[in-house]
């Protein structure tokens, strides 16, 4: 099996969100404690999560909302503390085996320019704003391929979510990790699916370096 090229997902698989979140519970004026349990128990029961806002305001617009934060002078926002310890890391060691390196996932165009401006060091930084295709859409990830200089069979696609990350990456032909963290992550942790559609399976991304060279025994550091 050839790698040669790895993109990841964005949210809790190299961002840790939960400063965003937290500020959407201000936000919305509920204790954050309240509004991730309203969250987790809204994934659990396999709704969409922003079913969550829903819950404390319903008629929620969240794209309307994000503009009123905006305005407010209160944006959507997350910074180099808030990338997860392992994401440079493991980055730097992937650049280090020659990998080409990207990151695409379901995010606006403003998270778009902080990831681009925390310069990871990567090949291609893209978002679902930026596409005006969102996973699990298969164009999503046809797109994906299409920007990569390499075929599907020679990608891996890294996330945290079976739904919106593994499954469909598989589908299109890609090779897949899933990192077992964050809310989405660990619910679906123990799904047997996992085994028949995840190439690899991560507690942490500074797995990840080994499992490609598992994969792909010619692929090593260099120098």
């Amino acid at each position: 099996m050839r790698i040669n090229a790895v993109v990841f997902d964005v949210g809790e698989t190299l961002v840790d969100e939960s400063r965003e979140y937290g500020t959407w519970a201000d936000w919305l004026g509920v204790p954050r404690h309240t509004f991730s349990a309203v969250f987790g128990m809204v994934l659990a029961q396999g709704l969409d999560y922003r079913e969550t806002f829903q819950r404390f305001r319903p008629g929620f617009d969240l794209d309307a909302e994000r503009a009123a934060r905006t305005a407010a002078g209160s944006p959507e926002w997350f910074g180099e503390d808030d990338l997860y310890q392992d994401t440079r890391p493991c980055l730097k060691a992937l650049a280090g085996m020659g990998l080409w390196l990207g990151v695409a996932g379901n995010q606006t165009r403003n998270a778009g320019s902080i990831l681009r401006g925390l310069e990871l060091g990567v090949d291609l930084v893209a978002t679902s704003d930026d596409w005006g295709l969102s996973k699990p859409d298969p164009e999503f990830f046809e797109r994906l391929v299409a920007e990569c200089p390499f075929p599907a069979a020679e990608i891996l696609y890294v996330g945290d979510r079976l739904d919106n990350d593994v499954r469909p990456a598989h589908r299109a032909g890609l090779r897949t990790a899933h990192i077992r963290r964050g809310p989405w992550g660990m619910l679906v942790a123990g799904d047997p699916e996992l085994r028949e559609v995840a190439d690899v399976l991560l507690g942490s991304l500074d797995e990840l370096p080994g499992e490609i060279m598992r994969l792909d025994p010619g692929r090593a550091p260099r120098g």
